[in-house]
């Protein structure tokens, strides 16, 4: 008995006159060394097999390549490079489909790209995100999207980073085909065989020329100065910009390198470190162990004690969220301003064209305020965004302990003051915790969830599920000053 084989990353097996190349390296299929090197390696075996008529790139698992694999930027790179992987895969002498059934994002696109044909499965996701985190697509994407879209909009799909659906890829040429259901290795085989029996020729998206330079030009000479004005201060969106230009005015090799020069740059920026940073921490602060221990209380209305900016801007938040929402304020003059704070939030996106008059009218509809605690005596969720004084903030947990159903959630907005002694103001320190939102509350993405000791875990779990639906990045804090 020898040892297991050891499961390889990419893996290859004939079907009919088909060489099926699956990429197996979970939990998304990331463009690692050994995946890279799985790709090169099957492409010579394509070739030099003369049983070999076609190749289809398929993903296992969710994704077909949901990328690069970004733990390994900054390190020395191992080779082959993916341009490498990429040009192995475009410059094989027999047609090669990609059939793309889950998230073929960044590196992913990018392989899919350089085959010759490409099949969308319904739950595709096709996208070059990489501007998301302070790059530019570096193996090829500002050079084969423009080929294969269109100038403007594989500019625009590069700088906006949002991926695009199996049907808009249709639309946009991305992709030549949809096909139905979840199996991509049925899906692409029945593609390839069809093409085989068209003799279908091998199609390099590089040696798809470029129509109408000077229009392309003028056109990207457009975007760059919105862009100017929109990302100001960041460095990768203008690169990704002059690449496309490379795209338009220099031969595809030459251009290439352009791209490539281009996106080392990008790699050394401090921003790109600065981003991939945020987007790890943006995934490990949302791990928390109270997650594990309790589900999050249902909670559907919400509570606002405070009309001023904070309290404003939270309850905009809230409402966005979808949540119905009574706003506590101590007179009749402080609803009305709180009101007008949160209509002037509306009222500004109706001015830039971004929301209709109806769009706030059926927002408002789920606003109510009210100068009287007993009013939310059957909220789910109450955040205080008083006044920042100990004595006024105890004195307003003393009215919700009074009011409140049992299980409601009380938070409290407070950025400094020490949350243990508001909760001792209740009879249920248990469901009192601290939510500090960052000013202005309806923008900032920030929201520090403050854990104090006696709080229970199904409230420290609702509180991230709160955060969750306010699209909001939780931070798990404890109590300390700022």
């Amino acid at each position: 008995m020898g040892a297991a084989p050891q499961a390889l990353a990419v893996n290859t097996a004939l079907h009919g006159a088909i060489l099926v190349v699956t990429i197996d390296n979970p939990p998304v299929n990331a463009l690692g060394q050994v995946v890279r090197q799985g790709l090169v390696t099957a492409m010579q075996q394509a070739e030099t097999d003369a049983a070999v008529r076609a190749v289809l790139l398929v993903g296992a698992g969710k994704a077909f390549i949901a990328g690069a694999d970004i733990r390994e930027f900054g390190k020395p790179p191992v080779p082959p490079s993916l341009p490498e992987a990429c040009a192995a895969i475009e410059n094989c002498s027999k047609p090669v489909v990609a059939a793309i059934h889950g998230a073929a994002l960044g590196g992913g696109l990018e392989v899919a790209m350089s085959a010759h044909y490409r099949l969308a499965l319904p739950a595709a996701s096709l996208g070059l995100p990489e501007v998301l985190l302070g790059l530019l697509p570096g193996s090829g994407g500002t050079q084969r999207a423009p080929r294969l879209m269109g100038i403007k909009p594989a500019t625009e799909l590069m700088l906006g980073g949002k991926p695009m659906n199996a049907k808009a890829a249709l639309k946009a040429g991305l992709v030549d085909r949809l096909a139905e259901g979840t199996d991509a290795v049925a899906a692409g085989l029945a593609y390839a065989n069809e093409l085989l029996a068209q003799n279908a020729p091998v199609r390099r998206t590089r040696d798809i020329v470029i129509a109408d330079p000077a229009a392309a030009l003028a056109e990207l000479e457009v975007l760059k100065a919105e862009t100017a004005k929109k990302s100001r201060g960041l460095f990768s969106p203008l690169k990704i910009i002059e690449c496309v230009q490379a795209a338009v005015q220099k031969p595809f090799d030459e251009a290439l390198a352009f791209e490539r020069a281009q996106f080392i740059e990008c790699v050394a920026s401090p921003q790109r470190a600065g981003l991939v940073h945020a987007f790890f921490a943006e995934r490990e602060v949302a791990k928390v162990p109270e997650a594990k221990l309790a589900a999050p209380r249902a909670f559907s209305t919400i509570a606002i004690i405070g009309g001023g900016t904070m309290g404003a801007g939270i309850t905009v938040s809230a409402l966005d969220a979808g949540f119905s929402v009574t706003m506590i304020e101590r007179d009749a003059e402080s609803i009305a301003r709180g009101r007008k704070n949160v209509e002037k939030v509306y009222d500004g996106l109706i001015a830039k064209g971004r929301m209709t008059a109806e769009a706030k009218a059926a927002i408002m509809a789920r606003y109510t305020s009210s100068t009287s605690y007993d009013d939310i005596a059957q909220v789910d969720l109450v955040i205080e965004a008083v006044f920042e004084d100990l004595e006024v903030k105890k004195a307003v947990f003393r009215e919700l302990d009074r009011v409140c159903k049992p299980g409601a959630v009380l938070a409290t907005n407070t950025s400094y003051l020490d949350i243990e002694a508001i909760a001792d103001a209740t009879q249920r320190p248990q469901d009192v915790i601290g939510l500090h939102f960052f000013s202005p509350a309806n923008i900032m993405k920030l929201l520090e969830i403050v854990v104090p000791s006696k709080v229970s875990a199904d409230v420290v779990a609702t509180a991230f599920e709160l955060a969750k639906k306010m699209k909001k990045v939780p931070v798990r804090a404890g109590v300390c000053d700022g």
